[in-house]
Order: C-alpha cells, then sequence, then structure tokens
C-alpha cells in the first residue's frame, strides 16, 4: 500500500505530510538531516521526524547511509539511546521516525557551568550504560557531545544522532559498510570531542567513543571544555598533546575516582583506556551508589553508608594508581600551545626565519601565484612588508643581522632547485651581493660571519663549511642546513632513497639520527642545542614535528591533522610553522563552452573518465588520506551525483557503470549503477586494480594490476564470463586503448613505450616515443594518432605533469603540441596535473590539479 507523499506545504511547513506523519514545528538539525516535531496519525503519538534534504534525496548512496543508520540505531533496544519507530520514504524524501524526548540538551544544562555531584553522576552513569549498549552491538557513536546528549524532564538521558555512527568490523565480516570503517584519513566528528586517533583519521574503535564520554564527563566537573584553543587547529593540537588542566584544581569538590575515571577516559592511547565500556558504566555505578562516603567526595553526609570492602579495596588501588600518575605528570598539565597567524594572503609560504631581535620575521612567500619573494613582517602585527630584493627567497638571517638569500630561485617542488648566494643588511640599503651560484641551502655560524652551503657539483650534493671546503658529500639531495648553537655541528635532511636526519661536524665526522620517513621539509635546533626538531611525514599528508638527540632518542614535539613545515625555532623557545592544506581543483571545457569552468565538488575532486558523448565526467574525492569517494558530474555543471566509496576507475561507454576499487588501497572491485540498479562486486583473484578502462563494446575492462612486490602488469576482465585474464607480461602497464579496442598503447617494462594486441599478445614500439620521459593519456578516434604527456616523477601513472600534452603520430612519430593546461587558482603550491580525461575526438577534456596553500603561524608554548 503506497503513502500519500509530502504536501505541497513542503516538510517543515506546519500541517504539511510526510508519509503517515503531520509536522507541527521544526526541532533542530541532525547530522544527516533536519528534524521536525511531528504526529503520528496512525497511532496517535507525536514523534520526532528526521527527513534527509530533498536535494540529497537523489543522491543513492547517501540515501542507503542513511537507512543503514537508523536501523542500526533502531537495533539498540536501550532506554537510555532514542528508539527508532520506522525507517520510510514518502516521494522524493528519506525519514526517521524516533521517539520524541521532552527536555533539554546537556549542552543547555552545562550553561549554568558545572553540574552538582549527584547529577552529574547520574547522567554520567546513564550516558555510560547507553554507550556501553551500542558497544556491545558493534555500534561506535563517532560524535558523542553535549548536544546529542538529551536530558528529559524527568532525569532519562537519552544518546541521539547517530548519523555518524558505524558498525565496528568483526571476524568473518566483508564488504564496504564495515570495511569503511577502518578507514585512514577519513576524520568525521566534531572538534573539541574527537579523540586523538579520531583526529588524525587513524582506524577507531569503541575506545574513541571513551575519549570524548571523558571530555563530556570533564566539562560537567569543570564546566569548561577539557580541550579548547583560539582556533581549531589549536584545539586539535591540544587533544593530540597535552593534559587538560587537573579537574581538582577548578572543582575540588569532585571525588577523586570520578577524577581518575575522567583522566583514564581522556589517556591519549586507546590502550590505556577501559577494556569494555560496560567496565566504565559499571565503574561509575559504583561510584554513584557509594560517592556520599568517600573522602572529598560527601554529597548527603545523612544518607552514608559502610562501602562494602571490595569497593574500599578497589578505591585504595585506584589510590594508589593516581598517585603515581600525578606524580609522574607534575603538579600541573603541560601548557597548550598557542597559534598566531601571521600571514594573510592567498599562496605558500617557502621559507621563514627569526631576525635576532625575535620579533621580526624574515620569510620567502609565492602569493597569488607570483614568483618567491621575501617579505618581513612582526610577530606582533599583522602587516607584511615586501623587500624590494626581486624574486628571492631567505636561507637564513644572521646574529649580526645581515640576510642569506637565493635569488630567482625557481620554485619546483620535490625536486632539486637552487639559485645565486647574496646577502644583504636586514635594515636594507642597497642592492643584495651576489656570492654563489647553484646554492641550495645556506646557514649562517652562531657568530655570524660565514656560512655553510650546499650545492651540486658533477651530480653530487656538497655541504661546504666554509664555502669550499667540503665536509659531506652525497649523491642525495640535502634539505636544509642548520647550525647548533654552538657551532660546532651541522643539521640536515637527507632525501635518498628515503628521508633521514644527519648531522655532520667541522671535522666532518657524520652520524645518521633518524631514517626511513617517506618525506622531509623542515629542520631546526631546540635552543638548549640538546635536540634537533625535523617534520616528516608519519603517513600521507600527516606531518609531525619529531625531536631526536645526538644519541637517537626520539619524540614527538607537535602533532597536528594538517600539513607542516617546521621553518625555525627561536633563541626563547618560539617556533615558526607553515600550515598546508591539500587541494584538489577539476576543471573541464565541452563543446558550446567559451572558456573552461570549474567543476570541482569538494576539497580534493580528481578526474578520472569521461564518457565519448563528453556529457558526463567520472571522478572521485580524497581526503588528506587513502578515503575516497566516486561522483559522476554532468559537464555542464550541474550538480555532481555520489554513487558509492572506493578510487573511481572507468566508467562504460553508456555511462550507466563505474568499475571503482572499494578496498580503498585493498583488492575489491566494484560495479557502481549510475542510475537505478545494485552495485556488484567482481572477483579479481586476489589483485589490486587502480587504473583501467573499458572496452568499446561495454562488456569487458581493460585493469592495470599494482599488486604489492610485484612488477604492474595488464589484465582483462570480462563482464560476461567473469573471465580475468592477463594480457602482458610483468611490467608492462597499459591504461589506453585503441577505437576499435583490439590494441592498447602501454608502458613497457624498460619504460618505453609501446603498443599491445589485446588478440595475439604481439607488440610493436610506439615510434617517436621518449623512453622513461612520457607516457600515453589518449587514443585518437582516427585511430591514427596518440596523445602523450610528461611521465610523472612519482605517483600515478595518468598525469601530464608539466600541463602539456601532445599529438604523436602514429605512422612517422612526429609530435606537436595539441594543448597546454594552466591552473585557474596560481595561489599555492601548484604540484602537479593529475588525471586528464578526454574524449576520444578530442573536444571535451577534464583535468586536475592539486595545490597545497599555506599560512605561516607562530607558534608559543610547544615543549
Amino acid at each position: 500500500m503506497s503513502r500519500p507523499a509530502a504536501s505541497a506545504a513542503g516538510p517543515g511547513r506546519e500541517g504539511s505530510r510526510i508519509g503517515e506523519y503531520e509536522v507541527q514545528r521544526r526541532l533542530g538539525a541532525g547530522g544527516m538531516g533536519e528534524v521536525y516535531r511531528a504526529r503520528d496519525l496512525r497511532l496517535g503519538r507525536d514523534v520526532a521526524l528526521k527527513v534527509l534534504p530533498e536535494e540529497f534525496a537523489s543522491d543513492a548512496g547517501r540515501a542507503r547511509r542513511f537507512e543503514h543508520e537508523a536501523r542500526a540505531a533502531s537495533a539498540l533496544n536501550h532506554p537510555n539511546i532514542v528508539a527508532v519507530y520506522e525507517v520510510g520514504s514518502s516521494g522524493p524524501l528519506s525519514y526517521i521516525a524516533m521517539e520524541l524526548v521532552e527536555g533539554r540538551t546537556l549542552r543547555e544544562a552545562l550553561a549554568g557551568g558545572p553540574l552538582p555531584i549527584r547529577k552529574l553522576l547520574d547522567i554520567a552513569v546513564q550516558l555510560a550504560n547507553g554507550l556501553a549498549r551500542a558497544h556491545g552491538a558493534g555500534i561506535v557513536h563517532r560524535d558523542l557531545k553535549p548536544e546529542n546528549v538529551m536530558i528529559a524532564w524527568d532525569g532519562l538521558v537519552k544518546i541521539l544522532d547517530f548519523g555518524l555512527a558505524k558498525r565496528m568490523p568483526f571476524e568473518g565480516d566483508a564488504g564496504t559498510e564495515r570495511s569503511t570503517m577502518t578507514q585512514e584519513g577519513s576524520v568525521v566528528g566534531t572538534v573539541g570531542y574527537m579523540s586523538p586517533e579520531q583526529a588524525e583519521g587513524q582506524p577507531i574503535d569503541f575506545r574513541s567513543d571513551q575519549f570524548s564520554f571523558g571530555s563530556i564527563l570533564y566539562e560537567m566537573a569543570t564546566g569548561k571544555r577539557s580541550f579548547e584553543g583560539r582556533s581549531n587547529v589549536g584545539t586539535l593540537a591540544a587533544i593530540l598533546h597535552d593534559e587538560p588542566e587537573p579537574i581538582e584544581k577548578t572543582n575540588p569538590g569532585i571525588p577523586a575516582p570520578l577524577r581518575w575515571i575522567a583522566v583514564r577516559c581522556l589517556t591519549k592511547e586507546p590502550a590505556g583506556r577501559y577494556a569494555s565500556t560496560e567496565d566504565l558504566a559499571q565503574e561509575l555505578t559504583v561510584l554513584r551508589d557509594h560517592a556520599a562516603e568517600i573522602p572529598g567526595g560527601a554529597i548527603e553526609p545523612a544518607a552514608r553508608r559502610r562501602l562494602p570492602l571490595i569497593a574500599v579495596t578497589a578505591l585504595a588501588i585506584l589510590a594508589g594508581i593516581a598517585a603515581l600518575y600525578f606524580a609522574a605528570r607534575g603538579a600541573g598539565s603541560r601548557p597548550q600551545p598557542d597559534f598566531q597567524r601571521l600571514t594573510f594572503l592567498r599562496g605558500a609560504i617557502i621559507s621563514a626565519r627569526f631576525a635576532p631581535d625575535g620579533r621580526t620575521v624574515v620569510y620567502g612567500a609565492a602569493w597569488n601565484g607570483d614568483p618567491v619573494r621575501l617579505f618581513s613582517t612582526r610577530t606582533d602585527g599583522k602587516d607584511s612588508t615586501r623587500l624590494e630584493v626581486g624574486d628571492a627567497d631567505v636561507a637564513s638571517v644572521s646574529t649580526q643581522g645581515e640576510i642569506a638569500m637565493l635569488l630567482k630561485r625557481p620554485f619546483v617542488p620535490l625536486n632539486y632547485w637552487a639559485g645565486t648566494l647574496a646577502r644583504i643588511p636586514l635594515a636594507g640599503g642597497g642592492a643584495p651581493r651576489e656570492m654563489i651560484e647553484s646554492v641550495a641551502e645556506a646557514d649562517w655560524a652562531p657568530d655570524g660571519k660565514d656560512l655553510a652551503i650546499a650545492r651540486k657539483v658533477a651530480e653530487k650534493q656538497r655541504l661546504e663549511f666554509p664555502p669550499g671546503k667540503v665536509l659531506f658529500e652525497t649523491p642525495g639531495w640535502i634539505e636544509g642546513l642548520r647550525f647548533s648553537p654552538a657551532g660546532d655541528r651541522i643539521a640536515f635532511l637527507l632525501r635518498a632513497a628515503d628521508v633521514s636526519v644527519e648531522v655532520v661536524d667541522l671535522a666532518g665526522g657524520h652520524r645518521v639520527l633518524s631514517r626511513g620517513w617517506k618525506r622531509g621539509n623542515g629542520i631546526a635546533w631546540s635552543p638548549d642545542g640538546k635536540e634537533i626538531w625535523f617534520s616528516v611525514n608519519e603517513r600521507e599528508w600527516r606531518t609531525p614535528i619529531r625531536a631526536v638527540t645526538l644519541s637517537g632518542k626520539e619524540r614527538v614535539v607537535l602533532r597536528l591533522p594538517n600539513w607542516i613545515k617546521l621553518q625555525d625555532v627561536s633563541r626563547d623557545g618560539r617556533v615558526l610553522v607553515s600550515l598546508a592544506t591539500l587541494r584538489g581543483t577539476m576543471r573541464g571545457f565541452s563543446p558550446g563552452d567559451t572558456e573552461e569552468r570549474d567543476l570541482s565538488w569538494h576539497e580534493a575532486s580528481m578526474a578520472k573518465a569521461m564518457t565519448p558523448d563528453g556529457k558526463t565526467l567520472l571522478f572521485d574525492e580524497g581526503s588528506e588520506g587513502y578515503f575516497h569517494t566516486v561522483y559522476v558530474r554532468p559537464m555542464d555543471g550541474s550538480p555532481a551525483k555520489r554513487i558509492g566509496e572506493g578510487r573511481a576507475i572507468a566508467i562504460s561507454p553508456d555511462g550507466r557503470w563505474v568499475a571503482a576499487n572499494s578496498g580503498g588501497r585493498g583488492s575489491q572491485l566494484v560495479l557502481l549503477p549510475t542510475g537505478a540498479g545494485d552495485s556488484k562486486t567482481l572477483d579479481v583473484e586476489g589483485h589490486r586494480f587502480e587504473e583501467g578502462a573499458f572496452f568499446p563494446d561495454g562488456k569487458r575492462i581493460l585493469l592495470l594490476a599494482v599488486d604489492p612486490g610485484r612488477p604492474n602488469r595488464t589484465y582483462v576482465k570480462d563482464l560476461e564470463t567473469g573471465k580475468l585474464s592477463a594480457v602482458t607480461p610483468e611490467g608492462v602497464s597499459c591504461q589506453v586503448l585503441s577505437p576499435d579496442g583490439k590494441e592498447a598503447a602501454c608502458d613497457g617494462s624498460r619504460r618505453e613505450g609501446v603498443i599491445y594486441s589485446m588478440e595475439t599478445g604481439a607488440s610493436r614500439p610506439i615510434p617517436g616515443f621518449v623512453t622513461g620521459q612520457e607516457t600515453p593519456l589518449l587514443w585518437a578516434s582516427d585511430g591514427r594518432s596518440l596523445l602523450i604527456g610528461l611521465k610523472p616523477r612519482r605517483g600515478r601513472v595518468a598525469p601530464p605533469e608539466n600541463g602539456k600534452v601532445f599529438r604523436l603520430d602514429l605512422a612517422t612519430g612526429r609530435k606537436e603540441l595539441w594543448h597546454e593546461f594552466v591552473a585557474g587558482d596560481k595561489a599555492g603550491n601548484i604540484s602537479a596535473f593529475y588525471n586528464l580525461a578526454i574524449t576520444p575526438d578530442g573536444r571535451s577534456y577534464a583535468y586536475s590539479y592539486l595545490n597545497t596553500p599555506s599560512d605561516l603561524y607562530l607558534v608559543t608554548g610547544v615543549r
């Protein structure tokens, strides 16, 4: 039996209908939609009705998730979890009918400050019991905060809004629904209540909710948030590094056992929290029932009862543990770092150094697409002054007030780049005095009389001090060069097979202190000279500042969910850092357009493929990590449609199906429908596919296997028979099919251009192809030419790294420039062009590029 659709008045208006529910008034907004008070016309009861907004209703993936999460919450039958009555749809709208709780949120209850002990414990016990029930069912809330806790007028506590909840993976689980729970790089939740692992985008489990619970417990006890900075960045830094102010300093009347419970929940490492949330709930229950008999926690002296012996023993043990904890931690908590932004233009910070007065900062930056130029600013102001020295970057500022700069240093990210070393007084006056050409790094000695430099000579890089005297030589790249405060050692980052932190003394004695890092970008000595601080990648786009002693002992100094570059450390311990954000811009052009249009959807849109008619673009969105979501979007700029999670691979010629790797970096190949229909999981026999193309008939897919520990190899998956066949030897990477599907243009095992027959396996070279430098991008519809681009130095196979695409004649090998792509927004570090999608006739195209705009910050309170 069909239900009546929403009335013409629309949802949210008094008297409008959504299914069998009559809307009375709007209550607010939840994580996945708006919430209304409504009347169930069948059963005559009031309900809370959460409605998925109509603009999201056509998104099949979001609708499925909306329904899944509602069903997950409805399975949690517990008095402290809001009850779900029905999940349904009415016309284009999806809705969840829930229990209506008459009362106020915990946030509203906290408006008057800390809660009385009895009320606090009663709320905490109920909240922990509801949370334990969810965790017992394998569901993590992921957005626990005072706004999502409702207190009914009779005192009953209800956990609301499971809009971000996810099932924890259990042994034997399969499918993307649960596996996405542990995708790295996916950061969801509310800043201020996230756990450290959640803030970093790491895999989480029920213990993450325990940390959020601890933050709420702390706030109920003190009336203050446990972690709060001047900005979201500062708050995240506090969560990752700092301890909140001890509860007893704000509210000495809080019983010690309650303080210990909060401390345990707020432990940075998940292993230090409770083994089960049920244990947490039981401990709080014992405390609530016997709090009146605990010294320092009297609630009602007349109601004192004798504690059971087991409770007394347990509290004594807890007291001993807490004493050891606070003795180790010291009398006070570690001060929270404070972040002060120093730059406010759009672009990229390249380098920055303190001047001798400690209040002036000299920095090199590329603003608004301009070359790298030199500026100065004050730590107590917001204005920057450009130094009129031409295109230049700062290398070092001496104790005598002299700037060492690199003139005309072309900014080539992730590559060797050098300039002419010059010097000029900080106070100005005259033109820079040029000294040495082709210098990559330089640093003044502490006395300010001479410079150490790094420069390339005969394909090797030399560290020299003074210039001309070689202390160290390497075939790798020296990045960063810093004298110790005592002037007896020089520290540097060395980029070779990996990134290492190394040090050399003035006699040439050399040591490696830390190695194995993926990427490094900044180095400085600690103020006391006992440690070397450096910023390196731990994971994709996660760059903490670490410290290492001369004996090799390491620790983390500062960690944020940003890309950090350590710039400098002052003598009094203040730190200059640049904080960057990853952005992926997507632009496109199709017949009828007069200019390219911006087709970006979220923060990292990556074009992947296009239907032959040029009307539909396939792309995926990636966060600063490994989490990806697949979308299709009309080339006319109409809204994008989310069709699933994973990495997009290819779209069928008719635009009805998308091949995607839904296992992130794992091996799960799926076909996702772009319209109505169910997704299909394909057997990949243990291989991992990340690139490919549909054959013209749409019945087969060309797939590039990137299996760990093995050379790339090309396969064909037959969608009718399910057969998976290798069509090239190992080491051959094919992604570009001929118009008739009989051949593919490939990168050979020696990085040469080669064409393979999909029918016989025979191969032939591509004439005019430059081995090791070029890669095929598209086989033109005339069948006689290829579009090729410069082979990238790193990363995926497809992008033309310098933005230039050439047409190569397959008969003669002759090449001509077909198109040069130019970033529409030049502000920031434009690192590369990625993922070019072109129709065979060349009339429509889309492309993406990455940039990492950054800002300069002064950080105080770092230890």
